[in-house]
């Protein structure tokens, strides 16, 4: 059986201080004597075949957080660090893995069945994990064991910068240990508070704040499979079933669903998930899996399970104060809910960006009064109905305001007849005008004095018309434009 050649070590190189040097080195034993940060013409005066690949920050970046994601499925307090490494807060979460080394090897196992060459390690401190994962041979550093473990490390442990670390190797010190015992007054001097800073962090005398990459859940619910699942009956009876255990927990906390996240972990490393929203608090587990349902169905067809899901986890990113009310027994009022209800189920299904509903503004000018907004963020109001014998705004307001030829009795007179449109109108009757001024603060003291006209033309439109700017005060010869059509 003929041999298949193998292919030439690779190195992933970046211009760092001017100069191309390696930032990543393949898993290889031929790449004995290169080391990262070395220069591209050193590694390859020692192995002049090495294959080079341009470093790219997004790339990595988008692979380093896909992996995070990924890792929630031991915490949820999953923080970046760096561009090559990652913080797991396990705080409460070991035992759930029986233990810290049985998580350490399944966390290991997977990883590297997924072709990622890792090196993990656990401690108190983030800043000593961090130094054993990168230059240490230790996984575990028992309780209070810090300071023997990180002593023997070099001065990069402490996640310094280089110049610091060049700096502090003129001086003489070059391991962690080196730092300990001398005076800290003096360091803090020269060096500035960083380098004291870093250190009590790996000695874990100071505590660091990780921020997660993503909002941490309010309420977490999971289920795990001994085999992964892959038909979608099986993961909607699953949501229903974490659906109706959050509901527990939510009545005893007196709260609402307001949005929540599914994440559905596939056995080949890949997650998806998917978030939904409410329209006003939500606790009925029904109606909390119908808002899943309505995704799922959108997605059916992009529908991929891979290998199937071994973990689903229901979170709560978002919750609301909901006391128990009392339902009216005699009128059956449930407009508002049926509302809401409707409103939920579509955005879940078409997006909040597609249902959308009115909203007021604090302003005069017509065009800006109302904007749109997601109906999942404003909750209905259903009122009865309230007649209006004179409507005052038009039913079609215009986007944007346009251009007519306009002849009046006088210069600040009613129009009596126009062009607009290529076409020619006669004036029955007209009211007004309404003036308008402008928003000096919004835009500039340039802007014009609006006088609005209700108009009926002998055809029977109903015309809103503005002059724009006032005779001889503002402009000489100002210009009409149609704003809206009414009923």
């Amino acid at each position: 059986m003929k041999k298949r050649p193998e292919h030439p070590p690779i190195v992933v190189v970046d211009t760092i201080r001017n100069a191309v040097r390696l930032v990543a080195l393949e898993d290889d034993r031929r790449l004995s004597g290169i080391r990262v940060e070395q220069t591209l013409s050193d590694a390859r005066a020692i192995h002049p075949n090495l294959e080079c690949l341009q470093y790219d920050p997004h790339a990595t970046m988008t692979l380093l957080k896909k992996v995070a994601r990924w890792c929630e499925r031991y915490t949820p307090l999953v923080s970046l660090s760096g561009r090559d490494s990652l913080f797991l807060d396990i705080t409460g979460c070991s035992h759930l893995f029986n233990g810290e080394r049985a998580m350490l090897e399944d966390m290991f196992s997977r990883l590297n069945g997924q072709g990622f060459g890792v090196k993990l390690a656990i401690a108190d401190a983030a800043g000593a994990a961090w130094a054993m994962a990168h230059h240490s041979s230790h996984d575990i550093a028992p309780a209070k064991s810090h300071q023997v473990i990180l002593e023997p490390l070099p001065l990069h442990a402490l996640r310094l910068p280089q110049d610091k670390v060049v700096e502090l190797a003129q001086l003489g010190f070059k391991t962690v240990g080196s730092l300990i015992e001398v005076p800290r007054a003096p360091i803090s001097a020269r060096f500035g508070p960083e380098v004291l800073q870093r250190l009590d962090q790996a000695l874990g005398h100071e505590d660091e704040v990780l921020s997660p990459f993503q909002p941490v859940a309010e309420l977490v619910y999971e289920k795990r499979f001994p085999d992964p699942v892959v038909y979608e009956e099986d993961i909607k009876a699953t949501i229903r079933l974490l659906a109706a255990k959050l509901v527990i927990s939510l009545e005893q906390r007196g709260l609402g669903l307001r949005k929540a996240r599914l994440q559905l972990f596939r056995a080949d490393g890949d997650v998806v998930f998917l978030e939904v929203e409410a329209s006003n608090p939500r606790r009925d587990a029904k109606q909390i899996a119908a808002l899943f349902d309505e995704r799922l169905s959108k997605l059916h067809d992009e529908w991929d399970a891979g290998f199937g899901f071994d973990i689903i986890q229901l979170c709560v990113l978002r919750s609301e104060r909901l006391d128990a009310q009392q339902e009216d027994m005699v009128a059956h009022n449930h407009a508002k809910e049926a509302a809401m209800h409707l409103v939920d189920r579509l955005t879940a299904r078409l997006g909040a960006d597609r249902v959308q509903v009115f909203q007021t503004s604090d302003t005069h000018i017509p065009e800006r009064r109302f904007n749109l907004a997601p109906a999942v963020h404003y909750a209905p109001e259903v009122k009865p109905h309230e007649r209006t014998d004179l409507a005052t705004r038009p039913v079609l307001l215009f986007e944007r305001p346009e251009l007519a030829d306009v002849m009046a009795e006088i210069p600040e007179g009613p129009p009596i007849r126009f062009r607009w449109r290529r076409a020619h109108y006669e004036v029955v009757c007209s009211e007004g005008p309404e003036r308008i001024a402008c928003e000096w603060w919004r835009d500039g003291r340039a802007a014009k004095t609006r006088d609005y006209f209700r108009i009926e033309t002998t055809e029977g439109y109903r015309l809103w018309l503005f002059r724009d700017g006032l005779y001889e005060r503002e402009i000489d010869a100002p210009k009409w434009y149609v704003h809206g059509m009414f009923a």
